[in-house]
């Protein structure tokens, strides 16, 4: 969600927060702010709407002094987006400045605690409360006062900290929401994400729950939060800032796509040897897979989406119960598990708020809890029983492409491989699984060799209203990712209906012109998804067919028709959620849409 970045060194601190926050525009943002010590006092600037408006009023960071500072990109939760609510917020005599990240739970509980004792507030925000707190409880040792105030919050927070009475360190503070320290020559940073601060260093700190770092220009000592100094490893990124940036393209979004054959080919690639399929990055034994009975999938938004794809595979693969639960939703209704449930958590940041709690709540509950996460050290993965990472490297856009892509890719190899563990795959259904998984990256390719043919057909598109996207077992699955991509980027009105239900009430929407999009690649059922087709042009609609190469009876009961090659049964979705995904982007294209971070949304939603 909110950006964080942070800045203390030799050299002026604006202009490096500025362009620190352009490289988390990505996360989804209202509003932005820097605040720099001079030595003296805080000089804070801060403004309502996109980062250029900030560049433009200080000069790129140009007119504002100072060497240390703490820069933020805000995602409106409390109050509304306004200069006023913008971050960094002061305390009351201005002595300490904050930016934060997350979600102070019991903030108007605290805020009357502090209102009744004198303290005025100027903003609707729950970040404003720590600063208060801070400056009520200040005792001259920062270090103590932010243990101090720590357990007084409830909920999740990334903080970076400013004392006007030291001008020469920065602290940063974290529970629950990412940060990480950026390591430099006599400087050194803070930041909610590695592209922030990629630039200027390779090296980081990945913070862990509750810890506290207090950061100097020459020095960095992280504690925890009794105030013992822990000792961090240094992690080194190895993906360069092209892979950051657009190279070319005009959105990140496009880029991601066609990186998608690169994604899933650096997933598969390490964990196919010698015709099998590898995953010795996991401590999961023989033995504990043959004694689940069910298997519980946890997520969120498109990794929600790969979860229900997923359902299908291991159930038809492994014959075992799976259930599918929205993170948000899964420990409230108390779900019945115990040491022989399989959770599998799935989540492209590592940083979910709400999958990382579900996957806490399965854990109390005795169950073995797998993450499929993209980001190394990322509080999920970290909190796992066993971690399988996606090679999708950074992904900017906030709809997802290549990550889902990815994410499929490991449910795959885990299907065979728990499928082959248990028996219930044969010799040659292994050898024929493993070849077509190792031939999704080429026919990824070929399709996106069809982006002009995919463009042409969103120009015709692109002013519907309304569209509804239809499909049949694993062909339902994948038409809610369709849906969701199209309505999160072009704001198109569109939903996702297994497609025999369309009859039960949803059909009466349908009307002269409605797009609706069929997906009939599962060939079992393509017959009855014809017949479903012709109940909705019957009414009016104009179908798009999405299907594999060969079915030529598609093109019968469709206005168009966009082929994909022949693949088996359980990964026909890796092919099929390409052309959703151009068509999505073209049509948001076309519409003038702001595609690479849609209103509203942020790409990592670290709050519940």
């Amino acid at each position: 969600m909110c950006g964080i970045v942070g800045y203390i060194g030799d050299e002026q601190a604006a202009p490096i927060l500025i362009k620190g926050l352009e490289k988390l525009k990505y996360r989804g943002y209202d509003s932005a702010g820097v605040c720099t010590n001079d030595g003296e006092k805080f000089i804070v600037e801060k403004e309502k709407g996109k980062i250029e408006v900030l560049q433009k009023y200080t000069d790129d960071g140009k007119n504002i002094a100072g060497n240390a500072g703490i820069g933020h990109t805000r995602w409106a939760t409390h109050g509304e987006p306004s200069k006023i609510n913008a971050h960094p917020h002061l305390s009351q005599s201005e002595s300490f400045a904050v930016v934060h990240n997350g979600i102070i739970e019991n903030y108007m509980e605290l805020k009357q605690e502090l209102s009744e004792k004198g303290i005025v507030f100027c903003s609707s925000t729950d970040t404003e409360v720590i600063a208060q707190l801070l400056e009520y409880y200040d005792n001259g040792d920062l270090l103590d006062t932010v243990t101090k105030i720590m357990p007084l919050m409830k909920g999740s927070y990334a903080l970076g900290i400013m004392y006007k009475e030291k001008p020469d360190e920065i602290i940063a503070v974290r529970k629950g929401s990412p940060l990480i320290i950026g390591i430099g020559e006599n400087e050194n940073y803070l930041a909610s994400d590695v592209p922030a601060i990629l630039d200027k260093t390779r090296k980081i700190y990945r913070l862990d729950n509750e810890e506290i770092a207090v950061i100097k220009r020459d020095s960095i000592t992280v504690y925890d939060a009794e105030k013992n100094v822990v000792e961090k490893p240094v992690e080194t990124i190895e993906w360069s800032m092209d892979a950051a940036e657009k190279d070319g393209y005009e959105h990140f979004m496009l880029k991601e796509i066609m990186e998608q054959p690169k994604a899933v080919h650096n997933t598969i690639a390490e964990r196919i040897r010698d015709g099998r399929i590898v995953l010795d990055e996991i401590k999961l034994t023989p033995e504990q897979i043959r004694n689940f009975d069910k298997i519980n999938i946890v997520a969120c938004g498109s990794a929600y989406h790969v979860g229900v794809v997923a359902k299908y595979i291991f159930e038809k693969l492994l014959r075992k119960p799976v259930e599918v639960d929205v993170a948000s939703e899964f420990k409230y209704r108390d779900p019945i598990i115990n040491e022989k449930t399989l959770t599998i958590v799935i989540s492209q940041s590592g940083e979910t708020a709400d999958t990382k709690e579900a996957m806490q709540e399965a854990q109390k509950k005795g169950s073995y809890a797998v993450a499929i996460v993209n980001v190394v050290g990322s509080a999920i993965a970290v909190g796992a029983d066993d971690v399988i990472y996606t090679l999708a490297g950074p992904e900017i856009a906030v709809a997802t492409t290549k990550a889902y892509s990815a994410q499929l890719a490991v449910i795959y190899m885990m299907a065979i491989y728990f499928g082959d563990i248990l028996g219930k795959i044969s010799e040659q259904d292994y050898k024929n699984y493993v070849s077509e998984l190792l031939a999704l990256p080429e026919k990824i390719q070929l399709i996106l060799d069809k982006t002009e043919d995919i463009k042409n057909t969103a120009s015709k598109l692109f002013a519907r209203k309304d569209v509804f996207f239809i499909g049949r077992n694993i062909d339902y699955a994948l038409s809610l990712e369709g849906s969701l991509k199209l309505k999160e980027i072009s704001y198109i009105h569109s939903e996702a209906y297994a497609a025999g239900e369309l009859k039960h009430g949803t059909i009466s929407l349908i009307e002269d012109g409605t797009l609706v999009i069929a997906l009939s690649t599962y060939d079992d059922l393509g017959e009855k998804l014809q017949s479903n087709i012709k109940e909705v042009q019957s009414r009016g609609a104009y179908v798009l067919g999405i299907g594999c190469e060969g079915r030529e009876s598609l093109k019968k009961c469709t206005k168009s028709v966009i082929f994909i090659p022949k693949t088996c049964d359980i990964m026909l979705p890796s092919l099929a959620v390409v052309p959703m995904q151009i068509l999505a982007y073209y049509m948001a294209r076309f519409k003038g849409c702001e595609i690479d971070t849609p209103r509203n949304l942020a790409k990592s939603v670290t709050v519940e």
